[in-house]
């Protein structure tokens, strides 16, 4: 790779070099009839040789194929591509203390030219310092905890994540954001959600689908939107702050139990499964969508059960599935299995014996389904009975993803099968309902806001 030009080889760097075209250059590239300018950025080292990437004007990216007939020209040095975080805006006293705790994830990331991916490399500071509206809402603390992808999270960081919480509810603020990664954010505020039991303040995880540098950016809403929750929402629950719909118009809490993140790449790509969610953000207010909530307390003493077992498996059913999967699980001493089953939560008979023997093995094997919306029913057909009558747990309208989590929980609070049982059947953190909520999607206009405005 050409240590001036990084990720260009071939066709491309042969007419960047005749150009004497450096990165962070302005160069106008002439290809038949197309003319574009601006400024040449790297390529990740994987691409091919025949392309040249240039930022222009309206902050997008483009890569321009080459011929040998195409014209480079240098039309001057331009600032090398580069993020320097602008200093943090002064903040105003007497407005409410917010703590952001920084671990990673989109929301907290710039491109990588080397790959033509993004990686973490802004910290908690850096959010706050990009973001000035955010000295209008509350005194910012800030706190980088991880800087590190989503995918990477595991237990141990769940329990760091919650210890560091409670340090900052016990410092006295009026709320806590934690900054994550979008891909496993789901399962971060399912087990902030029972680690952090009889919260005082509200406790916000935000993250972004698009990094901070592309104009399309979803990051800085959604963080001044669970900075407005942290520091005056009337809940005191861990809940999720992500876009709505695909547009700015409003920011959407999502219960932490409750919430799946639904598409690869929209900006409303997290939704409440079997729930409504708890309030909708319009400009600067809050507006709750349930009376069914934690009120925010700042006397309330809250427990701090950080604590996870990591020898769960969480094991979808498809045809096929072989049972000698149930029984490699038990022979390496894992103390849980949750099920995701189909429909009302059923399994196929083949692997019957080897659900039982996992059962007498001690071991807690559980059931949800691996349908998005609804609950399970094991009381309806005979294969539903039939586990029921083996030992499977069936767990009701509870998220695959969140009883996974709370199995782990639960087995860190105590050894004996029976009451890790009860416990699982127990509403801790509104992961449990009696009675499934059908939640109509909002219309692409938010109420009370004219198109367009």
């Amino acid at each position: 790779m050409n240590g001036e030009l990084p990720g260009y080889k071939g066709l491309a760097l042969k007419l960047l070099l005749e150009a004497g075209a450096g990165i962070g250059d302005l160069i106008r590239i002439v290809r038949d009839d197309m003319t574009l300018e601006g400024v040449l950025i790297p390529r990740f080292e994987y691409s091919d040789d025949r392309h040249i990437v240039i930022k222009i004007r309206s902050g997008y990216n483009v890569g321009i194929e080459v011929s040998p007939s195409t014209k480079v020209i240098r039309l001057g040095p331009e600032a090398k591509p580069a993020f320097v975080p602008p200093p943090p805006p002064e903040q105003r006293p007497g407005l409410p203390r917010v703590s952001i705790i920084g671990t990673g994830g989109t929301i907290a990331s710039r491109v990588d030219y080397r790959t033509g991916a993004v990686r973490p490399v802004m910290s908690a500071s850096d959010l706050y310092s990009v973001i000035p509206e955010l000295a209008e809402i509350a005194v910012i603390d800030t706190e980088i905890l991880f800087n590190i992808f989503s995918e990477d999270m595991t237990p141990r960081h769940w329990s760091a994540m919650a210890e560091a919480v409670a340090r900052h509810v016990r410092g006295g603020v009026q709320g806590v954001v934690v900054a994550h990664g979008t891909d496993t954010m789901g399962y971060s505020a399912a087990a902030l959600s029972f680690a952090l039991q009889n919260l005082p303040v509200p406790v916000i995880l935000v993250g972004a689908q698009r990094s901070g540098d592309r104009p399309s950016s979803d990051a800085a809403l959604n963080l001044i939107g669970a900075v407005l929750a942290a520091s005056r929402a009337p809940f005191a629950e861990v809940s999720v702050a992500m876009h709505e719909t695909p547009s700015d118009e409003s920011i959407v809490l999502h219960r932490g139990t409750r919430v799946r993140k639904c598409h690869t790449s929209r900006r409303d790509a997290f939704k409440s499964i079997n729930a409504k969610p708890l309030a909708r953000i319009v400009g600067d207010k809050i507006i709750m969508l349930t009376d069914e909530y934690r009120p925010r307390d700042p006397n309330r003493e809250f427990t701090l059960k950080p604590k996870f077992d990591e020898r769960v498996a969480l094991i979808k059913h498809y045809p096929g599935l072989n049972p000698e999967v149930i029984d490699w699980y038990v022979s390496r001493g894992y103390r849980g299995i949750v099920f995701e089953g189909t429909g009302l939560g059923h399994v196929c008979r083949e692997l019957f014996p080897a659900i039982k023997r996992a059962v007498e093995s001690g071991v807690v094997v559980a059931m949800t389904s691996q349908c998005i919306w609804g609950r399970v029913n094991m009381n309806v057909y005979s294969t539903g009975r039939d586990l029921l009558a083996i030992g499977v747990v069936p767990l009701s309208d509870m998220l695959a993803e969140t009883a996974l989590v709370k199995m782990m929980w639960c087995l860190a609070q105590t050894n004996d099968p029976e009451e890790v049982k009860k416990l699982l059947l127990t509403n801790i953190a509104g992961e449990l309902s009696l009675r499934t909520v059908e939640y109509i999607e909002p219309p692409k206009t938010v109420p009370g806001r004219a198109p367009g405005s």
